[in-house]
């Protein structure tokens, strides 16, 4: 064990996570105070802003799924621009501070976020649906089947 380096030892949440507790910045000569003077719309986290959205295809329509949590179905838009670009967007306000409260950490993402899509040739843009469940926000795109391939026979003549 005593290879193991000292920042490892002491109470963790999480014993399969030796990071979980570790401060890089703990004891460095500035403080938190360095950030009053940065302004407020820098010091935002920038995570929200690239809201992961998966895309998957099935036999019969394109699937989006976005984990927003905590966002109302108000608060997020689903839009079809040009008639085949698929825009999802939405904004997280950020928690604001009572004067007698005090951060220790401020690590939960804020801010607007906007992710577009090209649909294929084959959706059905006009029967676009869009659901949100437990802060996941699902939106299914129908395609149009798919066309069989006509195979002509052409008489060889000779």
């Amino acid at each position: 064990m005593a290879l193991i380096p000292s920042i490892f030892s002491g109470p963790r949440s999480n014993i399969f996570d030796p990071f979980s507790s570790l401060d890089i910045f703990e004891g460095f000569p500035f403080s938190s105070s360095v950030l009053d003077n940065v302004p407020s719309s820098a010091r935002e986290t920038s995570s929200f802003a690239n809201a992961r959205i998966d895309w998957k295809e099935t036999a019969e329509a394109h699937v989006f799924k976005a984990d927003l949590p905590g966002l109302k179905k108000e608060e997020v838009k689903v839009e079809l621009e040009d008639g085949k670009v698929l825009q999802i967007s939405g904004e997280r306000s950020r928690e604001q501070e009572e004067k007698n409260e005090k951060w220790h950490r401020l690590e939960r993402s804020s801010g607007k976020f906007l992710r577009r899509f090209r649909l294929p040739e084959n959706a059905k843009v006009e029967q676009i649906n869009a659901t949100m469940d437990n802060g996941v926000l699902t939106v299914t795109v129908p395609k149009e089947p798919e066309k069989k391939q006509e195979i002509k026979t052409i008489d060889i003549s000779g």
